[in-house]
């Protein structure tokens, strides 16, 4: 950061302009100057807009961020400018030494002064981009009761495992269904079929569902490299498409078993399920409403195993992301991770280097960055190899700077052809380091999401992942280090394929890490330098708007640097501004996740204080009025919401009668706006809503015959009574006479508010609570009337 030297008026320098340039100087850099007191009075003129549109573009200096170093002001910046730019005069000036002895000493420690300053403020620069995973235990109460219908999803090859569920997950108060999938069924539309068919009541209509379950990820084994998609990922996938097909509204759960790094039991590392983990936080971006969670299992459950699992499905206050270790429950958490002070440089990188994606936007500038480290041989690989753009021009650049270079092609998802590759890897220059840094990314929605579109990120990322470990075990390595992407830690919508494939290599670091093998992988955030997603306009369009920053080289190479020194196998890296990326991430549902991170939870807390229109009050609103102010109000929603996903400052931007493509539009777009007024109506909107009504006018009469034709309005009174009655039972200790009293009560209110809705061949929810204890209906009350 440039430092500015701010000093009362010097010595032959005592003129008018010298005042007025540091007064100047002091109000850009943002210190509070009232210029009207000493500049002749004037007319004002404010900054320009936007050409024609009147629209303010001029960025606002930034508060700084929680946990990051204390910004100084006043007197305290202009010492640390006079410190980092090592003005002796103007240091003298501020701490008044005039002595010649006072001054010769203060400009021996200036040096010094001003290098710990840069360190610190590079330091803090960094820590602020650095964040991890870590899991903590849940700090509620788990209760086990699992009210409602499920259907459990099995494997056909592996029955014991849904019989297991079924009987477990009944045990403790769920109606359950098993559907068993035989081996072949992978296609969408012969998935939807058959759940269509095995999931009919016996009068044919459709079974009442309240819960899926999935244990489609307990069937197979690791992943190899006959099929990059193992079969549980694409039966998975399919699964997610067939239940939005059916219109099915339950949220889906996934268990998966041996995640990397996320149990305490000893179960052995199953890297390949965190494919499902990656796809998953995708899932709850893209189809929130109808969307479970995560849940992670040790080898074996025990009787308290199937309680804290059959807790962890209630959605234990909106955790999605959650493990059962064989003692307590488990939620994941993105904590920041200061990395201390930078590591000096070791002794450069001797023997070999391989490369994959060498010859790539980022994999060049790795390249460059090893060789100024002192890397004796670069073996830089990519499918195209010599002929790849620019190859020519890096090796010579690379050969300048007195590195060995060579550029091979291989495709490193080939064993084969990787294995040798290998083999050739000069014997005076053994294999010491490996970067895996190729990939390939394709954006796309979920529901247009095919296991051969998964198969091409796949392929070079995983699969060449897999090689590059099991090729190099007996090798003595000193760095392992794989380039992850922060989709794979946090999602992103359109990003399922890439979510997964990085997911994993995070967690192959962490079991290579465990395995005492030298294992880093950096998820980052996008680079200033290029890559895969920068010569997509509508990527860069959606990073810019979420509030996600490119990343400079040097401190990100700084930061890898720092990663490898310290063993640390997962780390995200990358630059983003929480207020802005909040409100998107949260659009529909909470994410515990973020929790972790002060300015994020600030966000989240500042995005509820700022929500106007919450799904009740806009029922309660339109309860109210006339069929034309409605309109009216369902209008201005729809284009404040749209005006919101573009970016526009306000919903004048929105045109009513304009389609959306033409206000810019796409595939994700449309879904975040479709999420967005999910939440703020509380009216499951399909999923091509946006395309099916293409203008804010038509769209907003849809959304109209939804909320007043369909009935939400004239419920509205009701969620005021419950309204009422959660805050007379939260301010309230009864006692447990009174508990039993007031038990009874809503039982009776159940049984008659279920009565329409029962099943023909079922029990009731009322008839459920009937052998419940008072605890545990007053939890149930908890969870489906949303009381606490």
């Amino acid at each position: 950061m440039t430092g500015h030297t701010l000093g009362s008026l010097r010595r032959g320098d005592d003129d008018p302009m010298r005042l007025l340039t540091n007064l100047a100087t002091a109000h850009t850099i943002g210190l509070p100057v009232d210029l009207t007191a000493v500049l002749a009075e004037t007319d004002v003129v404010a900054l320009p807009t936007y050409a024609f549109e009147r629209s303010r573009f001029w960025p606002t200096a930034a508060t700084r961020q929680d946990g990051g170093e204390e910004t100084p002001s006043g007197v305290d910046s202009a010492f640390w400018a006079a410190v980092e730019s090592e003005d002796l005069a103007a240091l003298a000036e501020l701490t008044e030494q005039d002595a010649t002895e006072s001054l010769e000493r203060l400009g021996a420690a200036l040096p010094v002064l001003a290098s710990w300053r840069r360190r610190q403020r590079n330091r803090s620069a960094l820590d602020d981009l650095r964040y991890r995973s870590v899991w903590q235990p849940y700090t509620g109460t788990p209760v086990s009761f699992l009210p409602g219908a499920w259907w459990v999803i099995a494997d056909a090859r592996h029955p014991e495992e849904g019989e297991a569920a079924v009987a477990e997950l009944s045990r403790r108060g769920a109606d359950v269904r098993l559907v068993s999938l035989p081996e072949n069924l992978t296609d969408r539309a012969a998935l939807t079929a058959h759940l269509s068919g095995v999931t009919r009541t016996a009068d044919g209509g459709p079974a009442p569902v309240d819960g899926v379950l999935s244990l489609l990820a307990l069937a197979d084994g690791p992943v190899d490299d006959t099929q990059p998609v193992p079969p549980f990922l694409a039966r998975s996938l399919a699964l997610i498409q067939a239940l939005g097909d059916l219109d099915v509204a339950a949220p889906l759960w996934c268990v998966t078993r041996g995640a990397a790094g996320t149990t305490r039991s000893g179960t052995p590392s199953r890297p390949e399920q965190s494919l499902l983990w990656g796809l998953g936080r995708v899932v709850a971006l893209e189809h929130p409403e109808r969307w479970g969670g995560l849940v992670d299992v040790p080898a074996t459950l025990d009787d308290h195993g199937w309680d804290l699992l059959c807790a962890a499905l209630t959605g234990l206050d909106g955790e999605d992301q959650l493990a059962v270790d064989g003692a307590t429950i488990l939620v994941r958490r993105l904590v920041r991770a200061p990395g201390g002070e930078a590591p000096a440089d070791d002794a450069g990188y001797p023997g070999t280097t391989l490369v994959t994606g060498g010859t790539g936007a980022l994999g060049a500038e790795v390249a460059r960055w090893l060789a100024a480290r002192g890397a004796e041989h670069l073996m830089l690989v990519s499918r195209r190899g010599a002929d790849a753009p620019g190859a020519a021009e890096l090796v010579r650049e690379l050969t300048g700077a007195g590195t060995r270079v060579t550029v091979a092609a291989c495709d490193v998802a080939d064993r084969a052809a990787l294995a040798k590759l290998l083999d050739e890897v000069p014997a005076d220059a053994p294999l010491t380091s490996v970067v895996h840094a190729a990939g390939v990314l394709e954006d796309g929605v979920l529901d247009g999401l095919t296991p051969d579109r998964l198969a091409t990120v796949l392929r070079p990322k995983v699969l060449g992942a897999l090689h590059l470990h099991e090729l190099t075990v007996g090798r003595e390595l000193r760095a392992f280090v794989l380039f992850s992407a922060m989709a794979g830690q946090l999602g992103a919508a359109g990003q399922g394929s890439y979510a997964a494939a990085n997911a994993y290599l995070d967690a192959l670091a962490e079991q290579r890490h465990r395995q005492g093998l030298p294992a880093t992988s950096v998820a980052w955030g996008p680079w200033t330098a290029g890559g895969m997603a920068a010569t997509d306009q509508a990527v860069e369009e959606r990073r810019r708007r979420t509030g996600v920053a490119r990343l400079d080289t040097a401190p990100a190479l700084t930061a890898l640097a720092q990663c490898v020194a310290r063993g640390e196998p997962a780390t995200m890296v990358t630059d983003i501004d929480w207020a802005r990326y909040v409100p998107g991430f949260v659009a529909v549902r909470p994410s515990p996740l973020i929790a972790g991170v002060a300015e994020a939870r600030r966000a989240v807390a500042e995005r509820a204080e700022d929500t106007g229109v919450s799904a009740e009050s806009l029922a309660a609103l339109l309860a109210g009025q006339t069929d034309a102010e409605r309109r009216k109000t369902l209008l201005e929603l729809v284009r404040g919401q749209a005006a919101a996903v573009l970016g526009h400052a306000s919903m004048d931007a929105v045109e009513p009668d304009r389609a959306f493509r033409e206000l810019g539009f796409d595939s994700l777009t449309a879904v975040e706006l479709r999420n967005r007024l999910t939440a703020a109506t509380g009216v499951r909107l399909p999923a091509t809503v946006v395309f099916d009504y293409p203008t804010a006018a038509g769209l907003a009469e849809y959304v109209r015959a939804a909320i007043v034709d369909g009935g939400v309005a004239g419920v509205a009174p009701v969620f005021g009574e419950l309204d009422r009655l959660e805050a007379a039972l939260s301010g309230s200790a009864p006692d447990r006479s009174a508990r039993i009293r007031i038990t009874e009560r809503l039982r009776a209110l159940l049984a008659s508010l279920n009565e329409a809705d029962a099943p023909a061949d079922g029990d009731t929810v009322a008839e459920k609570l009937q052998d419940a204890t008072p605890d545990e209906v007053f939890d149930f009350i908890d969870r489906e009337l949303g009381m606490s």
